[in-house]
């Protein structure tokens, strides 16, 4: 009966780490992509409690345990992290205690209120069972999240895999080697004032001649075809429909924003935005706005679909890292809403778009 519970642990370990594995590797694909304008790369202290489901070959009982870990932010998709623990459960070989530490790096897939991300660690761990003591190696993958409560008290949670190798010291006879579960909650405090992304400073108010006060229904300084004293939203996003007070209710983007089959933007399109971004924080508007995202016709319409909502919450995902404070909607449209002749190059470039719609209240 005993090797038959020790069996189903391994198994059910085993099953965990499939699961954690691509996890894993979508989550360092995008490595080489640079963090564009995240400025928070503070220190910060996170203690947790863990709950330890403990492999077959040690023969023991899960356990509990807890411990301390020491970070930075790096960037916008990484932390680095050392961090000290101890465990303890019972076993068949007497009471089991861990204590140990690890390295590890945490690679987050986008920073936000909630913010998943997977991560590695290597280590060392003195293992007792009983009287039998010896250090060894460890290592762990897994994943898990932070959500943000305030600035500076973050909750967070993840599930790991540990693998220990005890190095011949024969702590339990029969096998040096060890595969463990690992369930950690705790909370994550940074250390200081969490930086602001930056806004285009404000040039000092001049005073207005009243000669130019007087002239304003000949001036159109942002050229949206509004005249200044009508003109209610100054510095209108270039190229963009606007109502009768010179508000944009409609910005069109073609071109080659996206690298081919892919919701990746270009540089282009990454210097396009960033001047959006910058008259969208310069200008603040409270309307919210709708991402759309378009396609041609070529390929599945099933496809095409999910294709227009990536690229939607690429742009969206940009334009929230560059500050702007308007509520951002993605959704995909595919081949629905054509506004060119898809039979033709031509139509279908125009039709490969991004939409931006400023929503009326």
């Amino acid at each position: 009966m005993k090797n038959k519970l020790e069996i189903r642990k391994n198994i059910m370990l085993k099953k965990n780490l499939l699961f954690i594995a691509p996890l894993l590797t979508a989550g360092f694909l995008p490595l080489a992509q640079a963090a564009d304008a995240f400025q928070d790369d503070r220190w910060y202290v996170a203690p947790f409690a863990s709950f330890v489901k403990t492999g077959g070959d040690r023969r023991a009982s899960d356990g509990w345990g807890g411990g301390m870990g020491i970070g930075k932010i790096l960037d916008k998709h990484f932390n680095v992290e050392v961090k000290g623990f101890y465990e303890g459960f019972g076993g068949d070989n007497g009471p089991w205690d861990l204590a140990g530490g690890t390295a590890d790096v945490q690679y987050y897939f986008f920073r936000d209120k909630f913010s998943p991300y997977t991560v590695v660690g290597v280590g060392a761990m003195n293992t007792c069972a009983s009287a039998n003591c010896g250090v060894g190696v460890i290592g762990e993958a897994g994943a898990g999240f932070t959500y943000e409560l305030h600035d500076n008290f973050l909750l967070r949670s993840d599930v790991r895999y540990r693998y220990n190798n005890n190095l011949n010291a024969h702590v339990q006879p029969g096998t040096d080697e060890f595969h463990d579960m690992t369930v950690n909650v705790g909370f994550v405090i940074p250390f200081g004032d969490k930086p602001k992304p930056a806004t285009r400073a404000e040039a000092p108010i001049a005073a207005v001649p009243v000669a130019a006060v007087e002239n304003c229904s000949t001036l159109d300084t942002d050229s949206d075809g509004v005249n200044n004293c009508l003109d209610k939203c100054p510095g209108t996003i270039k190229g963009s429909k606007i109502d009768n007070k010179g508000c944009p209710i409609r910005l069109v983007l073609t071109g080659q924003h996206f690298k081919y089959d892919s919701a990746e933007l270009t540089l282009n399109a990454k210097e396009l935005l960033d001047g959006i971004a910058g008259n969208l924080v310069a200008y603040p508007q409270k309307n919210d706005i709708e991402v759309q995202g378009h396609t041609s016709s070529e390929g599945t319409n099933a496809y095409n679909m999910k294709l227009s909502e990536r690229r939607a919450k690429s742009v969206v995902e940009y334009l929230k890292m560059k500050g702007v404070t308007n509520k951002l909607t993605a959704k995909g449209y595919g081949e629905t809403q054509p506004i060119a002749d898809n039979s033709t190059e031509a139509g279908k470039a125009e039709n490969r778009r991004v939409e931006l719609i400023w929503i009326e209240y």
